[in-house]
């Protein structure tokens, strides 16, 4: 599963090398952001740069399937959290950690929509991914009773990303302020 070929079946060894690439880059990206030194990444991985320029021949490729993975993470999550919370738990917990993806992560997106179209594979599937992880959490929360029914999937996600956002430009702790902000709009109204 290479940048170039993602069909492609890898020997265990290639496997061990993509995902220890996968792994320091996803690090190197969160310490120091997309600009993160490519022989740098290749060093912390324990592979040689021919290996890392193998599976991802461009900065852009490897932020791809960084951002793709930890989109798909994160979506995994919203399952996740459904199967072990309360419906509105899992909501709110799971807008939190989408919260905190945006304010940790905004480099990897910016560089990705200055180097790829908007309706790419990459962005159409994280789309996808995200849309569904969004709405099953409001479905189960709208039947459990706890919040409007007016709300979907995607007003949830462009909330969680505008407090993500507006994080980033804020003085701390307010986004959480925000977020509680935002929980308490989705909340059911009693008379």
């Amino acid at each position: 599963m290479t940048a170039t070929d993602p069909a492609r079946p890898m020997r265990a060894d290639a496997r061990r090398n993509y995902d220890a690439v996968m792994a320091a880059a996803k690090q190197a990206f969160a310490e120091h952001g997309p600009e993160a030194p490519l022989d740098d990444i290749a060093k912390r991985a324990g592979v040689g740069a021919g290996t890392l320029y193998r599976h991802f021949p461009t900065r852009i490729a490897l932020i791809e399937a960084v951002y793709r993975g930890e989109i798909t993470e994160l979506s995994e999550r919203a399952h996740q959290l459904l199967a072990e919370r309360p419906p509105f738990d899992a909501l709110v917990r799971w807008t939190a950690e989408h919260v905190t993806y945006v304010l940790s992560r905004s480099g990897l997106a910016a560089s990705l929509k200055a180097s790829i179209d908007a309706n790419s594979d990459t962005f159409q599937l994280c789309r996808t991914n995200l849309y569904g992880a969004a709405g099953a959490l409001v479905e189960a929360a709208q039947k459990s009773g706890d919040i409007r029914t007016d709300i979907t999937g995607v007003d949830v996600l462009r909330l969680a990303h505008g407090v993500g956002v507006a994080g980033q430009h804020a003085p701390p702790g307010d986004a959480e302020r925000l977020m509680a902000i935002v929980v308490d709009g989705l909340r059911v109204k009693t008379g």
